[in-house]
């Protein structure tokens, strides 16, 4: 990129001209404006916002992190270049791409040692440092229950995946392996499905949730979640009666919880709460009730849990 904006500058480079443009105050003045006063002033800016919002806006990050964004943030580039062009001629003009050609290399450089001096702080110190210990906006309207959710996993775990999910969403399918392994992986995780039966897409997602409650019922709600995910292809009636049967459930007892349809009202209310949090599609993840915007693969989903745990150490 430098190699690129020198050969496009449109000005010749020397010795002698370097000698004097570096003593100039217009190459100086925007080399001190953009190493020094971009970083001052992102940094001031978010620390001036957190003074007058007390605490309630604040970065997700730690002071480090938006140091380093600050100093990254002084590369001056085309923009520069143009606004350059417009306010100066001749030998000026010249400088004052100097100025600004400077800065793609020095910005890096000063990022690169803000970040050095940060991994060389103690563990507890760094991680502080660049995760930060501010709390980001909670999205998830309604908390989880204890006594209420299904929940896998210890309830006093330090990371809570809590999940949305259609039992004939495809995607959800999909998504229960990988729900499986990070259950593996970290023992102090705790899984919460909530019901989002998407019934305009899925003629069978209503009775499948009711069917899971059916065997809650029991006890046995995981055992039905587990069935009915790993048999999406047969979501009927008949299925369902037989995937019961195989679980040993009363089967009587399950066919009356069914037809009276004893489960739509906590299904209902789980619908309820993922509209309060603006939820439309499934499977949507909530980590320690934030929304999960990434990709649900294995990789992103335990970057994100691993995050989240070190977020509550420090908190804790």
């Amino acid at each position: 990129m430098p190699l690129f904006a020198i050969a496009n500058a449109g000005f010749a480079i020397n010795g002698s001209f370097l000698a004097r443009a570096y003593g100039s105050p217009i190459t100086l003045g925007i080399i001190v404006a953009y190493l020094i006063g971009k970083p001052l002033g992102i940094s001031g800016a978010t620390a001036l916002v957190t003074r007058a919002s007390h605490g309630r806006i604040r970065p997700p990050v730690g002071w480090a992190s938006v140091i380093g964004g600050g100093t990254i943030a002084g590369i001056g580039f085309t923009v520069s270049l143009l606004i350059a062009t417009l306010a100066f001629k001749g030998q000026s003009l010249a400088e004052a791409k100097l100025g600004v050609l400077t800065t793609l290399l020095a910005a890096p450089i000063v990022t690169w040692t803000v970040l050095r001096v940060t991994r060389m702080l103690p563990k507890q110190v760094r991680l502080r440092a660049l995760v930060g210990r501010a709390e980001t906006i909670v999205d998830l309207a309604v908390p989880v229950d204890s006594e209420r959710d299904h929940i896998r996993g210890p309830d006093g775990a330090s990371v809570t995946l809590l999940e949305y999910g259609d039992l004939e969403c495809p995607f959800c399918g999909q998504a229960e392996t990988v729900i499986r392994e990070l259950l593996a992986d970290f023992g102090e995780l705790r899984y919460v499905w909530r019901h989002l039966p998407l019934n305009d897409v899925h003629p069978n997602a209503q009775l499948a949730a009711e069917a899971s409650e059916a065997a809650a019922a029991q006890g046995k709600f995981w055992e039905m979640h587990d069935m009915l995910l790993s048999h999406q292809a047969d979501l009927s009636l008949r299925g369902i009666l037989g995937y019961a049967e195989q679980l040993g459930l009363d089967i009587e007892r399950f066919r009356g919880y069914l037809r009276k349809r004893k489960g739509a009202p906590r299904i209902a209310e789980d619908v309820e709460s993922a509209d309060l949090s603006g939820v439309s599609g499934t499977p949507t993840f909530f980590i320690d009730g934030h929304r999960h915007q990434d990709a649900y693969d294995i990789g992103t989903l335990s970057k994100a849990v691993r995050l989240a745990r070190t977020r509550s150490a420090l908190t804790s």
